[in-house]
C-alpha cells in the first residue's frame, strides 16, 4: 500500500504511532517531549493518538527534538511492508568464520516494531556482542534442535530443544555451542 492510496485518518493514525515509538525509543514521558520539542503534553498525546492532525509546524518541533528531517519522519511513516515474505525471498547471510547462518524470515521494516530471524550455529562455536545496538532491545529465543548456551550480562542459561529464553539487552551477551553439537533456533526482537 503506497502513499497515494491512504486516507488523511490512515495518515495521521501512521504519524501518531511513529511518533508513540520514537518517543518510546528514547524512554521520554510526554512531559520530557513537550520540554524538549516545545510542544504542549495535550497536544503531543492527541497526536500520538491520531485525535488531531499534525501541522507542519508542530512536526517540525518534533522532528528537531528528534534530530531528524521533517522527510525523514515522512519515509519512515510512509515505508510499507509486504505481509507475506515467501521463503526464497527472505534475506540470508553466513558468516564463514564464526560457522553463522542468519536468515530474515521477518526482515525488519520502521512500519513494524520487531523483527524474526531464523539461525543456525555450528558446533563448537561462539559469538560475542559487546553492546545491544540499542539498549533494552528485546529478545526471545526460541530453541529447535541441538544445544546452546546464551550468556546475558554475566548470566548463562543452558538450552535444549524446546526451550525458550527473554531477555533485554543491556549489556554483552554470547551465544556458545558445544562441541559435536550445533543449534538451529528463531530469535524475536522488538
Amino acid at each position: 500500500m503506497g502513499n497515494d492510496v491512504l486516507n488523511a485518518s490512515e495518515i495521521d493514525r501512521l504519524i501518531g504511532q511513529r511518533l508513540k515509538a520514537l518517543r518510546a525509543e528514547r524512554a521520554w514521558s510526554l512531559d520530557e517531549l513537550a520540554a524538549e520539542s516545545g510542544v504542549s503534553r495535550a497536544t503531543l498525546s492527541r497526536l500520538e493518538n491520531a485525535e488531531v492532525s499534525p501541522t507542519t509546524a508542530v512536526l517540525g518541533k518534533l522532528c528537531a527534538a528528534y534530530g531528524m528531517t521533517l522527510s525523514r519522519l515522512m519515509r519512515m511513516v510512509e515505508d510499507t511492508f509486504a505481509p507475506m515474505v515467501p521463503r526464497q525471498e527472505q534475506p540470508v547471510w553466513r558468516d564463514e568464520e564464526s560457522g553463522f547462518l542468519r536468515r530474515s524470515i521477518s526482515p525488519p521494516s520502521s512500519a513494524l516494531a520487531g523483527e524474526a530471524l531464523e539461525c543456525t550455529l555450528e558446533a563448537g562455536c561462539s559469538l560475542a556482542y559487546d553492546r545491544p545496538p540499542r539498549p533494552g532491545l528485546e529478545h526471545h529465543l526460541w530453541l529447535l534442535e541441538g544445544k546452546l548456551e546464551v550468556t546475558v550480562q554475566g548470566r548463562s542459561h543452558h538450552m535444549r530443544p524446546g526451550d525458550s529464553l527473554r531477555y533485554q539487552l543491556f549489556g554483552t551477551s554470547v551465544f556458545t555451542t558445544p562441541p559435536g553439537c550445533g543449534a538451529h533456533y528463531v530469535l524475536f526482537m522488538v
